[in-house]
């Protein structure tokens, strides 16, 4: 999964990783001569006292040196913008294709797991690359080329790598084996712990209404623990692995010096060689360390890919159709024909046989007891969900078969839980049109009867904090309605968008909505009869089916359904 997603991703930058492994390449090849010019100063210079030799190649490693550190640099230049380009892209990705998802994919991964990958997984990947690009492309070269020059100083010292390297080795599989499962628990804990502060942080209201404080303290506290378990895991293991790669390290160095010591004794070895054949054992362990580090990090790279992936590849059940029909009209007539939904999993269908129109210039309302099927109903129409059976048609073309930001452009949706974003009420407004003008948003504010409190926070600019936290409940759903007026759609769906207005303001919201949408099409979602009590045309859902049809008059008289939900608010005469 880890080098599926670094193929595909690493395309665009051909031409700086072909850069960064010439500049290794040379940087490795420049370390690997070091050693031996060392072993030449000790040989010919320093033992038989030539200055001159000393002074030649004292020069020859100054300049080498400065090759080496320049590739260098220029390597961790040019591998960082790689590695940092292939976490922005990664992560564009992911939250390009998030954004394509629908209600159902977003509710089977859940808000939490998907801030995880889009953030620590796609580090996780990120920080790999980064280590790959200045560590890794060095450390065979090092190896191999210092394997090879250890042979060319001593064939018979270098029958120690036949110990070393294997053992290394060894050690190596052994800790990734048991690491591998640790991390991958390791993201599941991480998914946990940002669940539960997310759950924490927007329920604060009812754990303090409840008196659950200490109960959600706990329930993070035992989340923190469990990441903290794992943790610890991965940690003993880091722990143990590098004392064991230096101790090898060390008796490698001992080992050769005791054995090469004897080699220098009987003359069949020089110092100068020793030195350098120490130096080259040296790169050789350093580089398996280098591995081991990466190693180390791989596991846990590889189990975010597989996540990042799992993302990449959920295809969106809302699918864009592949010869869209051609543009809507101006007066959008809605026809919902013999429709049902089902969740996946579920037994029993939600929705079942609905069928009703609803025409342009009219107000057609739906109303059912808890759990009925009415905003389901609503999320069919823009295509949150995908009808399981039945059509949901605009001008007589099914929902499916028009371009989804042509069906999108024409519906003005405001939700049951209205949601404000992060800046002000004018930037707020403006999702619904961009270039609208101020006079625009005010006149929508008149309208949602939100401009007098919108006046006392400071006009257009007041500033409106993550999810609309800084005004209340009423003024939120004043501000998402005026969001909706301001883009003036063919369609305006209003799922219980009411519910927290008083009954004057609802009234004279209602009846300032009435000249806006005279020629547009109207689907009213409520609880309140005194909402829809009014509408042209009453729909009564009642457990995911159609119980009637009508206007409030004819449904008091023939519908049993809507009668004891209108008596259950008001009383016989008020009904009346």
């Amino acid at each position: 999964m880890l080098m599926r997603l670094l193929r595909e991703y690493l395309k665009p930058y051909t031409r700086p990783l072909t850069a960064v492994v010439v500049l290794q390449l040379i940087q490795s090849m420049a370390n690997l001569y070091l050693p031996n010019l060392n072993a030449d100063i000790i040989n010919n210079g320093v033992a038989k006292g030539d200055t001159s030799v000393i002074m030649n190649l004292g020069g020859q490693m100054l300049g080498v040196t400065l090759v080496q550190v320049v590739c260098s640099i220029a390597a961790v230049y040019f591998g960082a913008r790689v590695a940092m380009s292939l976490g922005r892209d990664v992560r564009a990705a992911v939250f390009d294709h998030v954004q394509t998802f629908s209600a159902r994919e977003l509710g089977h991964f859940g808000a939490p797991t998907l801030l995880t990958r889009t953030t620590n997984d796609v580090q996780q990947v990120q920080m790999v690359m980064m280590l790959s690009l200045t560590m890794m492309i060095a450390a065979p070269v090092m190896m191999i080329g210092g394997v090879i020059m250890a042979l060319r100083e001593d064939v018979e010292l270098s029958g120690i790598l036949l110990v070393v390297v294997p053992l290394l080795a060894g050690v190596l599989a052994l800790a990734v084996g048991k690491m591998r499962p640790l991390f991958r628990s390791m993201q599941k804990r991480i998914d946990t712990i940002n669940r539960t502060l997310r759950e924490q942080i927007t329920g604060v209201r009812v754990i303090r209404a409840f008196v659950r404080d200490e109960h959600e303290r706990d329930r993070f506290a035992g989340a923190n623990k469990d990441l903290m378990t794992v943790s610890v895991g991965v940690g003993r293991w880091m722990a143990l692995m590098f004392p064991t790669v230096l101790l090898i390290m060390n008796l490698s160095t001992v080992g050769i010096i005791w054995f090469g010591g004897h080699r220098v004794g009987d003359g069949s070895m020089q110092v100068g060689s020793l030195i350098a054949f120490l130096s080259y054992i040296m790169q050789i362990l350093m580089s398996v360390m280098f591995a081991v580090m990466l190693f180390m990090l791989v596991p846990r790279a590889e189990i975010s890919a597989e996540r990042i992936n799992e993302v990449l590849d959920t295809e969106s059940t809302v699918v864009p159709p592949l010869e869209p029909a051609g543009a809507m009209t101006s007066r959008a007539h809605l026809e919902v024909r013999d429709v049902e939904f089902r969740y996946p999993g579920a037994v029993d269908p939600v929705l079942r046989g609905v069928s009703f129109t609803a025409e342009p210039g009219e107000t057609t309302a739906i109303i059912g007891s808890t759990g009925s099927g009415k905003t389901t109903l609503l999320d069919l129409i823009p295509r949150l969900y995908d009808v399981t059976g039945g059509t949901v048609l605009v001008d007589g073309v099914d929902v499916r078969d028009l371009a989804l930001d042509s069906l999108w452009s024409a519906i003005g949706l405001v939700p049951q839980k209205p949601y404000l974003f992060t800046g002000t009420v004018a930037s707020n407004l403006r999702y619904g049109k961009e270039d609208a003008s101020d006079e625009e948003l005010w006149h929508a504010l008149d309208v949602a009867q939100a401009s007098d409190f919108v006046r006392e926070m400071g006009g257009l600019e007041a500033s409106i904090n993550q999810g609309g936290t800084s005004v209340s409940g009423g003024q939120r759903q004043r501000l998402a309605i005026a969001r909706a007026i301001v883009r003036r759609p063919e369609i305006y769906l209003f799922d219980d968008s009411f519910s927290a207005l008083d009954f004057v303001t609802d009234a004279a919201l209602r009846r300032a909505l009435g000249p806006e949408t005279r020629d547009a099409t109207v689907i009213v979602v409520a609880q309140r009869v005194s909402t829809i009590r009014h509408a042209d045309r009453i729909v009564v859902l009642d457990e995911g089916v159609v119980a009637g049809i009508g206007t409030h008059e004819e449904l008091m008289a023939s519908n049993e359904t809507y009668r004891e939900i209108v008596l259950s608010q008001v009383t016989e005469e008020e009904a009346a």
